[in-house]
């Protein structure tokens, strides 16, 4: 299995500071930033676009950037965020006319591919496009807001993932969205996840005026994952 890397959803970040909120949480341990993108269609929440991603490389922002599309269409939107400074870009395969060719867009716009699958939709668009796939996302809270609560049938669901990946041979990272924190995120990689996205867990902790405040938070889940390793 990969590497297990935390990516904190912006979601959840003080928006009026967000080149420093990135910041810290990067010095404190984070791997990689999640964009949680939103377009009060697919989804009934409005956030961010392409222009808030360049802004953060611009910023002086290195880490990968993983950018959760939660828009239907997908495909018109895809080349902009690449564009930006996107490093992975992952859509709902609901939200696609063509899966097998809005992946190959993402390949062709010079970014790593994935497909979102919410808690109830089914696995079996894998069985024809695990070639295409760098990141495979599940989410465990129906998409549209943050600080949801963990739906626990979703574990089974991982570790189904996780077995196809392994059976494909191929270096598809297994990301997991929704609800994680220091109380679940060792249950959570044994079930087979490498890359944990949490927001709330990671953004509310400590105090607003503590550049420092997220080390506490990423010790306690490298703490936990580094459990689930014995």
């Amino acid at each position: 299995m990969n590497e297990f890397w935390i990516a904190p959803s912006i979601l959840s970040a003080d928006f009026a500071r967000l080149g420093e909120e990135v910041d810290n949480v990067l010095k404190s341990g984070a791997d990689i930033v999640h964009f949680d993108v939103m377009d009060n269609h697919y989804v009934p929440n409005l956030t961010i676009g392409p222009l808030v991603c360049e802004a953060l490389r611009k910023h002086g922002v290195t880490a990968p950037i993983d950018v959760h599309l939660m828009v239907k269409p997908v495909d018109r939107i895809i080349p902009d965020f690449a564009k930006a400074g996107a490093s992975y870009i992952t859509f709902h395969p609901e939200a696609s006319e063509h899966v097998d060719r809005s992946l190959q867009l993402v390949k062709d716009s010079g970014c790593k591919a994935g497909l979102v699958f919410n808690p109830a939709t089914p696995l079996n668009y894998l069985d024809h496009v695990m070639d295409k796939l760098d990141m495979i996302l599940l989410m465990s809270v129906n998409p549209g807001f943050g600080g949801q609560s963990f739906i626990p049938y979703v574990l089974d669901k991982i570790r189904e993932c996780r077995r196809r990946i392994d059976t494909s041979g191929r270096n598809i990272r297994l990301e997991i969205d929704g609800g994680v924190n220091a109380k679940n995120i060792r249950e959570i990689a044994a079930a087979g996840c490498d890359t944990f996205v949490a927001g709330s867990a990671v953004f509310g902790a400590g105090q607003a005026d503590d550049p420092n405040r997220y080390d506490s938070i990423i010790r306690a889940l490298r703490g936990e994952l580094a459990q689930a390793r014995t």
